[in-house]
């Protein structure tokens, strides 16, 4: 049988998977990918081979009266049944995760003993939106895959070559020394564009580089010699840029008004700042930029020009952070596929010197700048998942 390695991404409303052939000592390379989305209302299935066809496609209506627990957990039972029917001839042996939270303790992926499994949970209040459903997948396989190694592979573990200042918030140090820092995350991503730079700009791969990962969640990463310098999020994957449903940075006096005025507890807050604000919020329209950018609202037009009103002023921040700056790259769903706002960004952008080559924007071209830019501008698909099967397979030797 052949080797495999199954990577999940399991979050509040999907989960994530592909399956990869373990060849030897070459990267793992695709056999499929696909998507259990909408947990919590209808989920449905949808794969393709390492080709992009389709595989599978179907709904799951028999779920939508089951809570958004159960469902996700039956889910979890019915992928790891359906990829046996899938992969027959393929041995899986090994399982990477990716989770969002790591701490200060976990800098590197590692494999997982019942103890790490505790000390990730103990993390949820940090990325509620990602870390609960995140230990729930390493639970689910590790159940139903006892004896196949579970791998986890950090989206913090990216941005632990920062700088120290750039990680302390001016709080007292007491807080500091309790783990209150800026962790950033997306780290994954970044990792994997980091590893494609210099196929696209050479020895300038190792200059002042910053990436933009933008899709439902956003932030973006200073790196210089393709590590991390600066990133936009902080202790939560709720600063910095605005998103789907995320509200970004916020002055927290906002927050304290908010509590005294409006009686708003903790839990309403929570549920403002990551489900209620954001493009969504913003828009009171939808949280995709698919929808956002086709819809004649005045209100629609508002939530994308401020989209790309805190990138702009983001990317300020992190060229200050690196003297300067070199290349600017697109990733994520809406860094790869929504031109209008790569095209709004550069717009903001023309004083570090970025000219945007407009027929090559539209186009979805891997170079959007023109001749005259002072930077090169890139789009670039990220692949989390690629990543986390690289290490998976690395760990188990």
């Amino acid at each position: 049988m052949t080797q495999a390695i199954l990577t999940i991404n399991a979050g509040s409303s999907s989960i994530k998977f592909a399956l990869f052939a373990r060849e030897g000592v070459e990267p793992p390379r695709d056999v499929l990918r696909g998507e259990l989305d909408g947990i919590g209302a209808r989920p449905r299935l949808r794969t393709r081979d390492a080709q992009g066809g389709a595989l599978d496609a179907r709904e799951f209506d028999e779920l939508a009266s089951l809570s958004a627990a159960e469902q996700h957990r039956r889910c979890l039972d019915f992928l790891v049944g359906w990829l046996a029917g899938q992969a027959a001839g393929w041995q899986i042996v090994a399982v990477g995760h990716r989770v969002v939270h790591g701490g200060e303790r976990y800098a590197a992926p590692l494999l997982l003993a019942p103890a790490d499994i505790q000390a990730l949970a103990a993390l949820a209040p940090l990325a509620l939106l990602h870390q609960p459903y995140n230990v729930a997948g390493i639970r689910a396989l590790t159940a139903l895959l006892p004896e196949v190694p579970q791998v986890a592979c950090f989206d913090t573990a990216f941005h632990m070559t920062q700088p120290a200042l750039a990680r302390r918030f001016p709080l007292p140090r007491r807080l500091a020394e309790a783990g209150i820092l800026r962790y950033g995350f997306h780290g994954l991503s970044y990792e994997y564009i980091a590893g494609e730079l210099p196929r696209h700009l050479g020895a300038a791969a190792e200059g002042r580089v910053v990436v933009a990962h933008l899709g439902n969640g956003a932030s973006m990463c200073a790196l210089r010699g393709r590590r991390s310098v600066a990133t936009t999020m902080g202790f939560t994957a709720l600063d910095g840029l605005m998103m789907g449903t995320r509200c970004g940075a916020i002055d927290p006096g906002v927050l304290l008004y908010l509590m005294e005025f409006h009686g708003m507890d903790a839990a309403a807050l929570s549920r403002l700042l990551y489900k209620e604000s954001g493009l969504l919020g913003v828009s009171g329209i939808s949280q995709d930029m698919r929808v956002l950018l086709a819809s004649p609202a005045a209100e629609a037009a508002e939530a994308v020009d401020l989209f790309c009103y805190r990138i702009a002023r983001e990317l300020g921040s992190l060229a200050a952070a690196l003297g300067g700056l070199d290349a600017l790259v697109f990733t994520g769903g809406i860094g790869e596929h929504a031109a209008p706002v790569r095209a709004a960004v550069c717009r903001q952008a023309e004083w570090l010197g970025a000219r945007l080559d407009a027929a090559a924007n539209a186009r979805h071209a891997t170079r959007i700048s023109n001749a005259d830019s002072r930077l090169a501008i890139l789009v670039l698909p990220t692949d989390e998942e690629r990543m986390i099967a690289g290490h998976a397979a690395a760990l188990i030797g």
